[in-house]
């Protein structure tokens, strides 16, 4: 448990500090530390041996099949460690890489990015980083696309979400985000807009979704699967996207950029609804992962919209130390906490 602790500890003072900006070598620094972080953990996260099944299917297989894998990005990453030395450590360490340069750049955009950091810490650095390889890998590059649709580059925000499906398909979900953008004019620019965000969303549903519907179906909606933690996971969503949706004119965002992350809220709320009205929560659990950004982005401005009439500083210090509340609370208290513990790293181990 002390790895985590330490390492919130160094976000946490320097979030307390209200640095506005991470210098560059702080950067790297950061982008290093946390790939070693992830990437040579040793037998941490409760599917780490599930993982060894796709190194051990990987083994011997012609690099062209790769290529015809649902999610080639990852059969890309496990043929690399399964043929070029390295096993579960290099995937992970790679997984760990990209996940690192998405989480960093996204953070750094941000007006407090020491305590997007911190925000992103409990969960989604220690639960999806380590646990979820391939959902981890999925949402740093979503956030890479989140940054270039906030600054209108719709071009750029399919190629990220495309390449993001290569690690988890469920990713797509995320296509109905430009429409967002499209104002109701009838602008000959908006309309080429619309057609192409119509043709891209259409020729990936085909690609990836259209083979595997039956899968999905079956596995997520039919089967009626339930997710432990589920109504955490909902609620740590549900509760920036409600703080943004009654003070969105604090945040003083863009309009283009307001709904984005109204979008985003709204289907943090509809996730709320569907967890107890869907028959399978664990649809509802897989999707709610990539509303994690939305806790990142409010989180890092609530204190400058002084809600509820609260100092910047005092907001500050509150998220930060609502971090390690939910740090401590999984560590102590969730279902598969024990795979996590104790961290162990190929560098050292930690009792």
């Amino acid at each position: 448990m002390l790895p985590y602790l330490l390492y919130w500890g160094i976000l946490a003072s320097a979030g307390l500090g209200n640095a506005r900006r991470i210098a560059g070598l702080t950067l790297l620094a950061l982008g290093a530390s946390l790939t070693l972080l992830i990437g040579l953990r040793l037998e941490v996260g409760a599917d780490w041996f599930n993982y060894l099944f796709y190194i051990e299917r990987s083994i011997g297989l012609p690099f062209a099949e790769v290529f015809l894998e649902s999610e080639p990005g990852w059969g890309l990453l496990n043929w690399i460690g399964a043929n070029w030395g390295g096993s579960l450590f290099l995937v992970n360490t790679l997984s760990g890489l990209v996940f690192s340069i998405g989480l960093l750049l996204f953070c750094r955009a941000q007006p407090r990015p020491w305590l997007a950091l911190c925000l992103a810490f409990p969960y989604l650095i220690v639960v999806v980083a380590m646990g979820y390889s391939r959902q981890g890998v999925a949402i740093a590059v979503e956030m890479l696309a989140l940054l270039a649709l906030q600054n209108n580059k719709l071009l750029q925000f399919l190629a990220w979400i495309a390449l993001a499906a290569t690690f988890h398909r469920t990713v797509l979900v995320l296509l109905v985000l430009p429409a967002s953008t499209l104002s109701g004019s009838l602008r000959f620019s908006q309309l080429i807009r619309f057609g192409l965000l119509a043709g891209a969303a259409y020729g990936l549903y085909s690609a990836v979704i259209a083979p595997n519907l039956d899968y999905y179906v079956q596995g997520y909606l039919e089967a009626e699967y339930q997710s432990q933690g589920a109504l955490i996971r909902v609620a740590l969503c549900l509760l920036p996207a409600v703080a943004f949706l009654l003070n969105r004119r604090g945040f003083q965002l863009i309009p283009d950029v307001q709904r984005i992350w109204t979008l985003l809220s709204l289907m943090a709320v509809a996730a709320a609804i569907g967890l107890f009205t869907v028959a399978s929560s664990t649809a509802v659990d897989r999707l709610v992962l990539y509303l994690i950004p939305l806790q990142l982005f409010v989180g890092s401005r609530v204190p400058d919209t002084r809600l509820f009439g609260i100092s910047p500083g005092t907001w500050n210090h509150l998220l930060i130390f609502f971090s390690l509340a939910v740090l401590l609370v999984w560590l102590f208290f969730a279902a598969h906490a024990s795979a996590w513990l104790p961290y162990r790293n190929l560098l050292f181990d930690f009792l």
